[in-house]
């Protein structure tokens, strides 16, 4: 079977990680990506994972500021499928790169641009630099507390560079496919801020229903320790495990091979920990503690390990995540050997297509290695567009059946519903269990949007008939269950094939298919921890050498706060573009195929600018001990009354700054005049630079800087939740969208992580567990006596409306 990719040419205008990372993936997956780079290079090629986002592809310089340049480009952009660009809004048009030019001669043409901030609104201009958008949408506030220090606190992951890069994907390939269908390509459009949104999970309703419904938070706040279930702990060889025992059976788990099972007969350890007295949690929280510390790490995980039902692993640098043997067995870590660099250990492909399976390609190309090759090659023929444009979403007409809980999977569903497909959550009697966790269950319903939902008893043979009708006319199936499970449910692959022979089934789990972790649990802090994530994020010289009960908790207290929710995210947008994987190649070569997707894999793509190793590569920048940043021009300032973000990538920048902050006398002193004199003298610029932002409130700076490009925005101005829900430059480019819910009415919900010029996206709310089963059983034929039955005999249950209004009037 050729390449799942190979029928498609790929120019790659962008540049630095993002774009390269989704046009990576493109090249694994067999298209040809040829990179235009601007004389002299991407300048982004010195980052220390450049040799990873440049592989598989071919390199042409083109200087875009000359006519010929620009009618070169043209001349690529008539025979390719997909431009890529990274361009803030309004430059690539004078460059001959912008979508009206490139698609009038090429209508066919899929055009992804990648921004900051978005195409419109006040902060359309600003870099778009992660860090820069997290400061200015409040994202650094989520970290407050984890230094021992006021104010926001740097954000250290580059989470949002991983979901956008993503993102870019899905637009991609929806994209591809609706122009399967009438010929026609479209304007794409992703950005950092809506990537970086795919991390609120509640915020946006929260800040809705507070309003509406104050009595509902009354008293909730975050608490200052973990909860017993996902807490950190210390071994006695002075390292930490992090546990992830969401469930209460996993939990029990725990205490069983940890030898704290005498609390299942102690009085005060009776029900749900939730219910648990103060004294009784933390009595328990320091037996967990002291019984850590009784053996190392090892001697844990090999107990945890051979009980099997224990979410627990070590904490780890991303370096280190490297010899991890669920990574390397799972095929997350490759080998290439490169020119210059002699073997490099990098990500392998973003997940395991069972019969179109992608390939880490060949080392990187030098700057315009191919371009006179390139220049030289014929036009290739386009596809006939059609005189009708598209109507309605990409995915219109596909079918996702999910069976999955929590968030990973689920949330990676809702994307797909969002691009149009119809995506039926397929959960057990009672709904299922993540509605019941949080008030008004906030985040199961971010990962339920635009979803219709049935709640069926698999166990029985009556509840898998339904499924199997429903099979008949899938195009995807999403479930997170562990091995064997789906099987018992009369939902395995094999038995679904058997039905539906074409099926995309997508298979979510935490370790892969292969190592030690195949059959384990695991939840979202488990590979935020085995993946460096947390350990980045907890900043220089974390964790400390403690040896008394406080010091620890405070330790442990600061993990929770490092070891934040994005794992999930992480893992949801690899869910939706693997699907759609899936989906191109089953409309290209008519065939089904396995999926699997795991949370370890997709961390370590979300952790992807430390997931490489080479001689002589450096070392990760990690944040300072009070995680204010990684430099004195890339870091948190305390302002007057405020708190500012700079961000300062390039020389130019730095020159620029200067100028406009009135202080020529610093780019001209030789202290900090170079990149390498500011790294030398780092502490004296820092000094510097805060006494000079002290001097002015944060708006005033970012008035001052932003405006005119560069990366210094105000960090403290509210948290996310505010920002997406108040700020008005969310609502100009449309990333909050109106909604309904049938218990909490009309609302306003995240917008998509896409967007299309052709396609029309119709974004739904989230539905009541079961809320569409009477529905669904008609369109399979079952008459209202039939789905009484059903009901009376306990197969088919739906969840009672229960209006917020009348609930709480």
């Amino acid at each position: 079977m050729p390449e799942l990719l190979d029928d498609l040419r790929v120019i790659d205008l962008s540049e630095g990680p993002i774009g390269g990372m989704t046009t990576m993936v493109l090249a694994d997956f067999g298209a040809d990506v040829v990179k235009v780079e601007r004389p002299g290079g991407d300048p982004w090629r010195t980052v220390a994972n450049a040799p990873m986002w440049l592989r598989g592809k071919r390199s042409a310089i083109l200087d875009l500021q000359t006519e010929a340049g620009r009618e070169s480009l043209a001349r690529l952009a008539e025979s390719a499928d997909v431009v890529v660009t990274s361009m803030r809004p309004g430059k690539a048009e004078p460059l001959g790169a912008g979508y009206e030019r490139l698609s009038a001669a090429n209508p066919a043409l899929v055009y992804c641009d990648i921004t900051g901030f978005g195409a419109k609104g006040p902060y359309a201009g600003y870099p778009g630099y992660e860090a820069v958008v997290a400061a200015r949408m409040g994202r650094m506030l989520t970290f407050s507390g984890l230094p021992d220090r006021e104010g926001p606190a740097y954000a250290a992951v580059q989470a949002g560079s991983h979901a956008t890069s993503q993102a870019a994907l899905h637009g991609i390939l929806a994209a591809l496919m609706a122009r399967g269908e009438t010929g026609r390509g479209q304007l794409v459009e992703t950005s950092l801020l809506q990537g970086l949104f795919s991390y609120d999970l509640g915020g946006l309703f929260r800040a809705q229903l507070g309003e509406r419904f104050p009595e509902l938070f009354a008293g909730i706040a975050m608490p200052a320790m973990p909860t017993l279930n996902y807490h950190a702990l210390p071994t006695k060889d002075g390292r930490w495990l992090q546990f992830g025992n969401l469930m209460a059976h996993l939990f029990d788990n725990y205490l069983a091979a940890a030898g704290l099972a005498d609390v299942f007969a102690d009085p005060d350890y009776e029900g749900s920990p939730a219910t648990w007295s103060d004294d009784a949690r933390e009595r328990l929280r320091d037996r967990m503690f002291e019984r850590m510390l009784e053996h190392t790490a090892e001697e844990w995980m090999e107990t945890f390990i051979e009980h099997g039902g224990v979410a627990a692993t070590p904490f780890q640098t991303t370096q280190q995540a490297l010899d991890d043997p669920d990574l390397v067995l799972n095929g997350h870590v490759v080998e290439r050997e490169h020119p210059t660099l002699g073997t490099v250990r990098q990500l392998g492909a973003l997940a395991r297509l069972t019969a179109t399976p992608g390939a880490a390609g060949e080392p990187g190309p030098e700057p315009g290695e191919h371009t006179d090759q390139v220049l030289a090659e014929t036009t290739r023929p386009r596809p006939s567009a059609l005189p009708t444009p598209a109507s309605g979403p990409p995915l219109r007409g596909v079918t996702v059946l999910e069976f999955a809980t929590v968030i990973a999977a689920p949330l990676g569903a809702a994307i797909l519903a969002d691009l149009g497909a119809r995506v039926i959550k397929v959960e057990p009697i009672g709904g299922a269990p993540f509605r019941a966790m949080g008030v008004a269950s906030m985040g199961a319903g971010r990962c339920n949007g635009s979803k219709e939902s049935i709640a069926l008893d698999l166990k029985s043979a009556e509840g898998q008939e339904i499924v199997h009708a429903l099979a008949r006319e899938t195009d995807i199936v999403i479930h997170n269950y562990r091995p064997g499970v789906p099987e018992r449910l009369g939902i395995g692959y094999e038995t679904l094939k058997a039905i539906r022979p074409e099926l995309v089934y997508v298979y979510v789990n935490g370790y892969g298919r292969f190592g030690p972790g195949a059959h384990r649990p695991s939840t979202h802090p488990i590979p935020g921890a085995g993946l460096g994530g947390a350990l980045m994020q907890m900043g220089e010289g974390m964790p400390p050498a403690c040896t008394t009960i406080p010091e620890l908790r405070d330790v442990a207290r600061k993990f929770f706060r490092a070891n934040e929710l994005n794992p999930d995210p992480n893992t949801s947008v690899v869910v939706a573009s693997s699907s759609l994987l899936g989906l191109y190649a089953r409309r290209r070569f008519g065939e089904g195929q396995e999926v699997f997707v795991d949370m370890f894999g997709a961390n370590a793509w979300a952790n992807a600018d430390d997931f490489i190793a080479y001689e002589g590569k450096p070392p990760r920048p990690e944040p300072d001990t009070g995680l204010y940043g990684l430099n004195a021009t890339w870091r948190l300032y305390p302002a007057a009354g405020s708190w500012v973000f700079l961000g300062l990538a390039v020389q130019r920048e730095w020159e620029r700054f200067c100028a406009l902050a009135s202080r020529p006398d610093l780019a001209a002193d030789p202290r900090f005049a170079t990149p390498d004199a500011r790294t030398a003298n780092d502490g004296a610029l820092a000094e510097t630079l805060a006494a000079l932002f002290a001097q002015r409130p944060a708006d005033q700076w970012e008035a001052l800087l932003a405006t005119e490009g560069l990366g210094c925005v105000r960090a403290d101005a509210a948290p996310v939740h505010e920002f997406i829900a108040k700020d008005g430059h969310v609502a100009a480019n449309g990333m909050r969208v109106p909604a309904y819910s049938t218990n909490f009415g009309d609302y306003e919900r995240y917008g998509p992580l896409t967007a299309f010029s052709e396609n029309t996206l119709e974004l739904g709310g989230f539905p009541l567990a079961g809320e569409q089963a009477d529905r669904i059983l008609a369109e399979l034929s079952y008459d209202s006596a039939a789905v009484e039955a059903l009901r009376a005999r306990g197969v088919v249950w739906s969840e009672t409306p229960a209006p917020l209004a009348a609930a709480t009037s």
